[in-house]
C-alpha cells in the first residue's frame, strides 16, 4: 500500500493523466475546447468545494465561466466516443478474467422542472420519493479496481408523450420509451461488444426479477447472480407465473448442513460475513449445455429472519464461493456513487464555525427583507452584491491558501462576479414576489 509520495511519484501521475487524456483529446475538433477539456478534468480532481461550472472554471484560472459554460453547452465532441474511450481505457488498466459487470441506478435531486426526464420518482441517493433524474449506469469491477463505464437516462413515459417538453429538454425526437432493465441490456451489449473481459454481471431486484434482461444475459452467455424478491418463482420457466417454488419456501425448506458462512468481500469493518445456502434449479432453455441455474440465499448472521435472494447462472461447476464473490462485487457500484457524492459534497472546514462570521442581513434571513403583506412600495431596483456568505468565505479562504502560486485578485475578482450574478437573481425573485403580490391585491 502507498503511505507517501513523493516529486516522482506526483510526476509520475501527472504523467498518466496525460496518457488518459490523449486518448480522448482527438474527439474535440478545435484546440481551445481540447485545452479546456483538460483543464474540465483536471478540476474534477481538485479537491473543489462544488464541482459546478462556475468553481471548475475558477480553480482553472480563466476570468469567467464562460469557456466552461461554452464547452458543456456549444462545443462540438461527442460524449459516446468518449465513453467509448474510457471503457477501453478501463479494459486495459482494470480488466481481467475475473471481470463483473453491474447494472444500478441512482437519482439525481433537482429543484426545477426543465431537466431532462427530472420528475417524482424514487432516489437511490435521497432513499426517498424526490423530484430527480434517474441514470442507469454500468460499473466493471474486477481484484484491479473498479469503475463507471456507460450511463443511460431514464426518460419516464410522462416525458417521452410530451414531445414539446422533449425538444426543450434537447431530447432527440428518436428517442423513445426504455425500461430500467432494457436500458441495462443494451448498455451490457456494448459492454460485451466492445470486448469488455466480463463473464458475470450483477444487479439487485429492479433487473433480478425482470425476466427479460435475465434472457439476455443467458443468450450472450454471460454468468449472472441477481437479487430477486423472496416471491420469486424458482421453477423451470421463471418469470411467467408461479411456475415452481418460491424462493422463501425453497429457503425454510434448506437443512442446517446447507448453510456456510462465507464472505462476500470486504467492506469498512472488515470482511462481510454472512450464511449461505445454494439450491440447484432447472434449466430448460438455451444455452442449456455446459451451464447451470441456483438459488443463492443469504442470511445474517446478526438476524437469521433477514434473508436474501439471488436467482444465479453460470457454467457448470461453478462454486458457491465463486457465486458469493460476483454476488458481493455489486457493492462496487455503490462505492463508485458513494465517491462521487463525497468528491461533490462541501468539505467542513476547521476551526469555529463558519455562520458565525456571516453578517446578520445573512441570505438566510431574505424572508424578512420581502415586502409585508399589505406594503406598496417598491424593492429597490439596484442590486449590487449580496453579502458575504459562509460558502463564499470558505472559498476565498481556500483561494489564499493557494496565494502563492495563484493572484489573490483572481479570487477576489470571482467572488465579486458570484454575488453580482447573485444579487441579480435575488432582486428577480423579489420583483416576481412582488409583482404576484401587487397582482393579487388588484
Amino acid at each position: 500500500m502507498l503511505v507517501d509520495v513523493d516529486d516522482e511519484v506526483l510526476r509520475s501521475w501527472l504523467a498518466g493523466l496525460d496518457d488518459l487524456f490523449a486518448r480522448v483529446a482527438g474527439r474535440f475538433g478545435r484546440v481551445e475546447p481540447r485545452r479546456q477539456a483538460r483543464l474540465y478534468l483536471m478540476g474534477l480532481l481538485a479537491p473543489l468545494e462544488r464541482k459546478n461550472g462556475w468553481q471548475l472554471a475558477e480553480a482553472a484560472g480563466d476570468a469567467t465561466p464562460d469557456r466552461m459554460q461554452r464547452l458543456s453547452n456549444n462545443a462540438r465532441w461527442d460524449a459516446r466516443q468518449v465513453r467509448d474511450d474510457l471503457r477501453g481505457y478501463v479494459a486495459e488498466q482494470l480488466g481481467g478474467p475475473g471481470g463483473v459487470l453491474i447494472v444500478d441506478d441512482t437519482g439525481f435531486v433537482k429543484k426545477g422542472i426543465k431537466s431532462a426526464g427530472v420528475q417524482r420518482q424514487y432516489s437511490g441517493t435521497a432513499g426517498r420519493v424526490e423530484n430527480c433524474q434517474v441514470g442507469v449506469f454500468v460499473a466493471y469491477a474486477s481484484p484491479a479496481g473498479r469503475a463507471l463505464i456507460d450511463a443511460e437516462l431514464y426518460l419516464p413515459r410522462s416525458w417521452i408523450g410530451d414531445r414539446a417538453r422533449c425538444a426543450a429538454a434537447g431530447v432527440p425526437a428518436d428517442v423513445g420509451f426504455a425500461t430500467k432493465p432494457e436500458l441495462g441490456r443494451v448498455m451490457l451489449g456494448r459492454a460485451l461488444d466492445a470486448g469488455m473481459p466480463a463473464r458475470w454481471a450483477t444487479a439487485d431486484e429492479a433487473y433480478g426479477q425482470d425476466h427479460k434482461f435475465r434472457v439476455f444475459c443467458e443468450r450472450r452467455r454471460l454468468g449472472y447472480v441477481v437479487a430477486v424478491p423472496c416471491s420469486q418463482s424458482a421453477g423451470a420457466g421463471t418469470g411467467y407465473g408461479n411456475t415452481g417454488s418460491r424462493a422463501d419456501a425453497l429457503a425454510a425448506a434448506a437443512p442446517a448442513q446447507a448453510w456456510k458462512r462465507l464472505s462476500a468481500g470486504d467492506g469498512a469493518k472488515g470482511p462481510r460475513l454472512y450464511d449461505w445456502a445454494l439450491a440447484a434449479l432447472p434449466i430448460d432453455r438455451e444455452p442449456s449445455e455446459g451451464f447451470e441455474r441456483w438459488l443463492l440465499i443469504r442470511r445474517s448472521i446478526a438476524d437469521p429472519a433477514d434473508l436474501a435472494y439471488y436467482l444465479c447462472f453460470g457454467p457448470a461447476g461453478t462454486t458457491m464461493s465463486q457465486l458469493v464473490r460476483v454476488a458481493g462485487a455489486r457493492w462496487a457500484i455503490e462505492e463508485c456513487f458513494q465517491s462521487g457524492e463525497k468528491r461533490n459534497r462541501p468539505r467542513p472546514v476547521p476551526g469555529p464555525p463558519l455562520r458565525r462570521l456571516a453578517p446578520p442581513h445573512h441570505p438566510r434571513d431574505a424572508r424578512r427583507q420581502l415586502p409585508c403583506r399589505h406594503c406598496r412600495c417598491q424593492p429597490k431596483s439596484t442590486p449590487g452584491l449580496v453579502p458575504l456568505t459562509p460558502a463564499e468565505i470558505r472559498r476565498l479562504l481556500a483561494h489564499l491558501t493557494s496565494a502563492a502560486t495563484r493572484p489573490l485578485g483572481d479570487g477576489l475578482a470571482w467572488s465579486r462576479q458570484r454575488r453580482a450574478r447573485q444579487a441579480r437573481a435575488r432582486s428577480s425573485h423579489y420583483w416576481r414576489r412582488w409583482l404576484i403580490h401587487h397582482e393579487m391585491l388588484l
